[in-house]
């Protein structure tokens, strides 16, 4: 695994040098860690941009339920440039805070619906940088898929990483954390659709410098970064791979990771971000989202739909999460979910 091997190293768990029973210890220690993260199990509620549902009795009153992950846009933190607007995050904190609720930002620069973008219009009409946002397509699509700011152009990161400290010291130790979205974007392989300056390579790297301005701005809440796929990386050598770069700097850094789609089992996950995050077991925090499509997903194991204990369990045993972000999917959240949550208030879980 990719934890043991890098831990081995570090400590010589298996190797001589040190002393066998130092090395036992220290070995013990981590297990214990391991085992501390997978019990600490956190539930938040995903509102995604739907914040006014916050005071809903439904999640207020579930005691299981930690706290609420919002959606914030780059477009609506930052509206000119330099002039933040972060009224809307302070108030879903106090509300939430004399509720006895937490909150986690998701912080958004892209969409899945191409006729709208997420960054600031500033970014959009001044040349230097390069419109600010681009559009995603696969190498065969006839229309745009959805939209991304330019991660990877350095003028627009420069921005997006102002706005990561701005965040920061504002809200760094108040808020329970931070998570930056999901690393999949689709621009196809050929190369015909690369936007300017766009390579995997160039990629990789500006998502690890992101990662590395969350660590500095959050260093007392928890930041985690989505990571679910790469361009140009679905099923590649593992030394080659992109993603894989992202865990071992998730670990050197003690960066939290995760993603959308809490699918047990699923192949696609399985072989990609799902073995990377097993083999940080209890490492770095981990938070897992449940979104819209994954509560039908159907088992491989028992070949039925999934149900809210078996995302449980394959999220804290296999995955070792510290959070689960649940979506408010219907009829599932109403019929399913909150009556497993309300049980569990009382000590006894059970669907």
């Amino acid at each position: 695994m990719l934890t043991g091997k890098i831990l081995t190293r570090k400590i010589g768990c298996s190797k001589a040098g040190g002393t066998p029973v130092m090395a036992m210890l220290i070995c013990l220690f981590f297990a214990a860690c391991s085992c501390a993260w997978a019990a600490e199990l956190h539930h938040y509620v995903y509102f995604n941009v739907d914040r006014e549902r916050i005071s809903e009795p439904s999640f207020l009153d579930t005691k299981a339920f930690d706290g609420a992950q919002i959606k914030y846009t780059w477009k609506q933190l930052e509206p000119e440039k330099d002039k933040y607007d972060f009224a809307m995050i302070e108030k879903d904190l106090d509300y939430l805070k004399a509720h006895g609720k937490r909150l986690f930002i998701q912080l958004q620069d892209a969409s899945f619906n191409p006729k709208r973008n997420n960054v600031p219009a500033y970014l959009t009409t001044d040349p230097r940088y390069h419109g600010g946002f681009d559009f995603e397509r696969e190498d065969n699509a006839k229309v745009a898929e959805g939209t991304v700011s330019r991660r990877w152009d350095p003028a627009v990161q420069e921005r997006y990483q102002k706005l990561l400290a701005a965040l920061g010291q504002k809200f760094d130790g108040k808020i329970e954390g931070i998570n930056l979205p999901e690393t999949s974007i689709e621009f196809g392989e050929s190369g015909k659709n690369f936007p300017r300056g766009f390579t995997p390579t160039v990629y990789r790297d500006a998502v690890i410098s992101n990662m590395k301005a969350l660590k500095k701005d959050f260093p007392t809440s928890v930041g985690i970064q989505y990571a679910n796929f790469m361009p140009g990386g679905w099923d590649p050598p593992p030394d080659k791979s992109a993603l894989v770069s992202v865990y071992r700097y998730a670990q050197q850094d003690h960066i939290g990771v995760g993603g959308p789609d809490l699918l047990p089992g699923k192949r696609s996950q399985m072989t990609h971000s799902y073995k990377l995050i097993h083999d940080l077991h209890g490492a770095v925090p981990v938070g897992i989202a449940v979104q819209d499509g994954n509560y039908s997903h159907i088992n491989p194991d028992t070949k039925k739909r999934v149900t809210t204990a078996e995302q449980i369990d394959f999220a804290q045993k296999y995955l070792g999460a510290k959070y689960i972000f649940w979506c408010m999917e219907e009829p599932f959240y109403s019929r399913d979910l909150l009556p497993y949550m309300r049980a569990s208030d009382h000590g006894s879980k059970g669907q």
